[in-house]
């Protein structure tokens, strides 16, 4: 089992930035791939940036250029750098690790608040 806990999330004002830190612990070798997803309200989850094992990123098209994924293998956390922060970039945002057995998303974390205001 993988446990995730994300924090950093806040009030910020349209333009502005935040991190947003993944604290993963357990099974960590079972893991292969981690990413962020956000859900706002009345809207479906989404895939905003995702990094693989060799450290290869992707990132959904709305956030290219004004997000960074990345990741500290020492400290077992992943990172959401959001610089250029928009309102329609307000949801709750979970971080997901991804399984070597099932190479799903099978891990997820309890979620933190991000709102941007205009």
């Amino acid at each position: 089992q993988v446990q995730l806990v994300e924090s950093g999330g806040g009030l910020v004002q349209a333009g502005g930035s935040l991190r947003l830190s993944c604290a993963a612990s357990g099974s960590i070798s079972s893991i292969n791939g981690m990413a962020w997803y956000r859900q706002a309200p009345g809207k479906e989850r989404e895939l905003v940036a995702l990094i693989n094992i060799r450290g290869g990123t992707y990132y959904t098209d709305s956030v290219k250029g004004r997000f960074t994924i990345s990741r500290d293998p020492a400290k077992n956390t992943l990172y959401l750098q959001m610089n250029s922060l928009k309102p329609e970039d307000t949801a709750m945002y979970y971080c997901a690790a991804r399984s070597v057995l099932t190479s799903k998303y099978d891990y997820w974390g309890q979620g933190t608040q991000v709102t941007v205001s205009s």
